[in-house]
């Protein structure tokens, strides 16, 4: 698999056609880490944004970053029990986050080393706008609660504005990954997808989550876009990918709170709105345990 120049950057721009077209998910290989002698102790860092930090989860370690130590690369480093554990997620990242400093956060980047053997990286999700998407589609749903004015909204210049903004984030993972690859050329790693944050069946909970009744099914597709647009990427570069969204179906913000691992817009559990809470960064960091446990070139 080549994963530079001309040949990689118009597989790229032809996976994106799948990405916008929505057709099957496509399957990443892998490249086996090189053999460390008896006795080594797995070296971990993990990069991402706030669904990786978890803003708002007790105990909150990084002020910063609203980071939490029950998130889930801290899980992960538990169950896997590393040598060495750096976790330089932060709220807000973008990919742009990797080279540069985030207030007291630096490059996060800069944590990987040709010493580290596993890395996990979730990102993107700022990239595409999932903030803004949300507010501006809580927004148009009190208006029109049972309409779809979202989806209005972002189709209204004739083309999906999301589409568009998935498509373009994809070269940006891409550009992330092949970092990753370059400081630490022998290490594992791991891409991880974000988790089910809407109904996947296409069904609406106006007005606990305000959005309206026809832009459910539109915001999940967007949502899957996404995770489809990540494991492309990483199967391009030949690192893992871990579905953190089919897990966590059936436990969506929509959900009673007993069974929701997303919180809604208005929690009712410590976590920051529509961001997964301690049992959905629990099930994010057993996904990721599954799939270490799969072993290498498995899927």
């Amino acid at each position: 698999m080549v994963r530079g120049g001309k040949t990689a950057r118009r597989r790229l721009r032809a996976g994106l056609g799948t990405v916008l077209g929505g057709c099957a998910l496509v399957a990443g290989s892998v490249v086996p880490a090189a053999a460390h002698p008896a006795g080594h102790r797995t070296e971990y860092v993990a990069l991402g944004d706030s669904y990786t930090s978890g803003p708002l989860i007790p105990r909150q370690v990084d002020a910063n970053c609203a980071r939490s130590d029950r998130n889930y690369p801290s899980l992960v480093a538990a169950g896997r029990r590393v040598g060495t554990f750096k976790d330089v997620s932060c709220s807000g990242a973008t990919t742009a986050e990797m080279w540069r400093a985030q207030g007291t956060n630096g490059p996060q980047l800069d944590a990987v080393n040709r010493g580290t053997d596993l890395v996990t990286v979730q990102i993107g999700g700022n990239d595409v706008g999932f903030g803004s998407i949300i507010a501006t589609c809580a927004r148009l749903g009190t208006g029109d609660p049972t309409g779809n004015p979202c989806e209005r909204s972002y189709r209204a210049a004739g083309y999906d504005e999301l589409a568009v903004a998935v498509a373009r984030t994809a070269p940006k993972v891409d550009r992330v990954l092949r970092a990753v690859r370059a400081r630490a050329p022998h290490a594992r790693v791991l891409l991880v997808g974000y988790p089910d944050l809407l109904p996947d069946d296409g069904s609406g909970c106006f007005p606990s989550v305000p959005f309206a009744r026809g832009d459910f099914p539109y915001l999940r597709d967007t949502g899957k876009r996404v995770n489809l647009m990540l494991r492309l990427v990483a199967a391009w570069n030949r690192v893992e990918y871990v579905d953190t969204y089919g897990p966590t179906v059936g436990h969506d913000m929509c959900k009673a709170p007993a069974e929701r691992w997303i919180e809604p817009l208005q929690p009712a559990s410590p976590a920051a709105p529509a961001h997964p809470n301690e049992r959905g960064e629990a099930a994010m960091a057993t996904a990721v345990l599954d799939r270490l446990d799969r072993g290498h070139g498995r899927r």
